[in-house]
């Protein structure tokens, strides 16, 4: 058989997978593990999102093809939250694009944009999706060190000026997985001034805006002025309203952009199951009354851990926002090393920075997936493998 594509090398490896087997393992000789790996939370979505995919699921004309446009009842429903939620005004038509996930659009984008020695620009560690995305399209990722005394922010004015003259597309997350990290407004600023220098794309991943405490409320990109000349948002209803499995999300922004995007997906998909966009407006209706419930167990939870770590010989600052705690490793061990002696030793599977870029060195996450009992057990055991 052929050869595998060369670009197949340029991919990383995928998060977790070398500690499924040991896990598998682990499980079988009666093991109690406790998984903080995967951002999947075992909470429910809104009751009225399972009621209303029960409502549409036999209805032929939710059953046919959705292709690009979807079911306008969601294009509407997403202006409207936008409006609601940032008092940002967009087209449903020409200004959102549904998608299958915000995954599909935040890997596929760069296909319709990156030619070779066309350079896009990524946080380190940062989601696997954008790497994926633009190996796969031929591009280049310049990676850039989310470090503490950065705050975890990505210093544009450090950029290399060869890099700097061959970037297309830059990519954002705040707040951030996996560092927790928010921005300032004048970051947010300076990031669309960057790319509206260097002609280029800013994608802003905002899949955790609605997990956020403390009263913060992070922005969109949207809001700011001159952002939609250069930008495109994706949001995701995985994690605000706990449907991982449901694959639903959407692009929002620059119109230009989003039919770039919307030609590319007509290629590789025709869209998502669209009792599963009826779902997702459901979803979108109960924001208001639902989600400061869900985002609370959150914070439950968030603070039942940063204190049990503390207390464990850890040192942890209370993240701001996301559904995730980012943890120093202890001076001297490989995140990696130390994750593999973690569960080998005491059945806590946590995510090593390293897996995320090697920007991630140093550090390792854990996801608010399990009840705050489990997480302060996780967090005790944690504090035996030091």
């Amino acid at each position: 058989m052929t050869r595998a594509s060369s670009r197949m090398g340029d991919l990383p490896p995928y998060p977790l997978l070398a500690m499924k087997e040991t896990r598998r393992r682990l499980v079988a000789d009666g093991v109690d593990v406790i998984d903080l790996g995967a951002g999947d939370a075992d909470l429910d979505p809104p009751p009225a999102v399972t009621e209303r995919l029960r409502e549409v699921a036999g209805e032929k004309k939710y059953g046919r093809y959705g292709f690009q446009s979807g079911l306008p009842e969601f294009r509407e429903s997403v202006a409207a939250w936008m409006a609601t939620r940032f008092g940002v005004e967009v087209d449903p038509w020409t200004e959102i694009l549904p998608l299958i996930g915000s995954k599909d659009g935040i890997a596929h984008l760069p296909f319709g944009y990156l030619d070779p020695g066309d350079v896009a620009v990524i946080p380190d560690p940062g989601y696997q999706a954008y790497a994926g995305g633009i190996a796969l399209s031929g591009g280049e990722a310049h990676r850039v060190a989310l470090r503490p005394e950065n705050d975890f922010l990505i210093p544009l004015e450090d950029i290399p000026n060869d890099v700097r003259d061959r970037t297309s597309m830059l990519y954002l997350n705040y707040p951030n997985n996996p560092t927790t990290a928010v921005a300032p407004d004048a970051y947010l600023e300076e990031s669309v001034d960057f790319c509206r220098q260097q002609d280029a794309i800013l994608l802003q991943d905002n899949a955790y805006s609605e997990i956020a405490f403390n009263g913060y409320r992070p922005r969109s990109i949207l809001e700011f002025d001159g952002a939609k000349d250069v930008s495109v948002e994706f949001h995701s209803f995985s994690k605000t309203y706990n449907m991982t499995g449901w694959r639903l999300g959407w692009a929002v922004g620059n119109a230009e952009a989003i039919g770039v995007l919307s030609r590319v997906k007509s290629f590789m998909d025709t869209g998502q199951f669209m009792g599963i966009q009826a779902a997702g407006v459901a979803a979108l209706e109960s924001w208001a009354e639902w989600v400061p419930g869900n985002v609370a167990a959150f914070e439950g939870r968030r603070d039942a851990v940063v204190k049990a770590l503390n207390d464990a010989g850890y040192s942890v600052v209370s993240p701001q926002a996301t559904m995730y705690v980012w943890v120093p490793v202890p001076e001297g061990e490989a995140s990696e090393q130390f994750a593999t002696r973690a569960l080998e030793q005491e059945g806590v599977i946590v995510l090593p920075g390293s897996s995320l870029g090697a920007g991630g060195e140093g550090f390792f996450r854990i996801a608010l997936t399990v009840s705050a009992e489990r997480l302060v057990e996780a967090a005790k055991r944690l504090g035996r493998v030091i």
